[in-house]
């Protein structure tokens, strides 16, 4: 746990609080580095099943923190760089982190806040919520969440808000895949609590590698190589030791060690 960032283990879940309300849950280089380490850790962490993002206060996140940004912008050109690198690297870490990631979204997702949606495996957002990629009106762009965002509406509607700033609401950011659920906000404990619970009835390093192979599908071509890969990627799963207790609980009608 740190001022910027709380982390709370309770059985198999982590639940990541975004504690910045002040400002909106901006990001800033101490809040991005929080959320890096935490993602790092908790991605190891065999105890870990799943993580939740969460935040306090009005906003989910208001995207960068402008005003670390205005401190920040006569650096040297290697000291800007670094900043970047260090938004990347949180957007990354969250990725490619091998457990499910659910984000809880409340308030305001701006900017980056949208990428920390788009980031996670899952998101669900209260009515209320709303949406934006406004870069363009400070002059800026939304690079670093850019990729993430793509990856879940596509590149129309990217263009379509990303060069806008418009904002838009829960509901529209259902229909363009950036959130896979809408609630009322006093249904969404109750919305998190249903995904966590799927989650946990998974094998866990078959999650792991479900995410694995979603990423070389999205980044390789129709053919033989993908048949190739695939195929062994059934295969090796299939007599794992994971597979054979997966199989072996099914068929005796009892519960999966991880479930049990």
């Amino acid at each position: 746990m740190t001022e910027t960032l709380h982390v709370r283990i309770s059985g198999a879940l982590a639940t990541v609080t975004l504690n910045r309300p002040e400002v909106h849950n901006a990001i800033d280089s101490q809040l991005a580095g929080n959320l890096t380490l935490a993602f790092q850790k908790m991605g190891v962490a065999e105890a870990v099943r799943a993580i939740v993002i969460e935040a306090r206060g009005q906003s989910f996140c208001a995207g960068i923190d402008l005003d670390w940004v205005r401190r920040t912008t006569d650096q040297d050109a290697a000291d800007n760089h670094r900043d970047a690198m260090q938004l990347a690297m949180m957007l990354d870490a969250i990725d490619r982190c091998p457990k499910p990631v659910i984000a809880v979204v409340h308030g305001a997702a701006l900017g980056l806040g949208a990428g920390l949606a788009a980031a996670a495996d899952m998101a669900i957002a209260a009515e209320e919520a709303s949406f934006a990629l406004s870069e363009v009106r400070l002059g800026l762009a939304p690079s670093i969440a850019a990729p993430y965002v793509a990856a879940a509406i596509g590149g129309r509607f990217c263009r379509r808000y990303m060069v806008t700033g418009e904002r838009f609401d829960a509901r529209e950011a259902l229909r363009l895949g950036l959130v896979h659920g809408v609630v009322a906000a006093d249904k969404l404990a109750a919305a998190r609590d249903h995904v966590t619970e799927a989650c946990l009835k998974g094998g866990p390093k078959a999650q792991a590698a479900v995410k694995d192979l979603i990423r070389v599908i999205d980044d390789s071509p129709m053919g033989p190589d993908l048949m190739r890969y695939t195929a062994t990627h059934f295969s090796d799963l299939r007599v794992s030791e994971e597979g054979r207790e997966g199989l072996a609980a099914f068929l005796e009608k009892r519960p999966s060690n991880w479930t049990a």
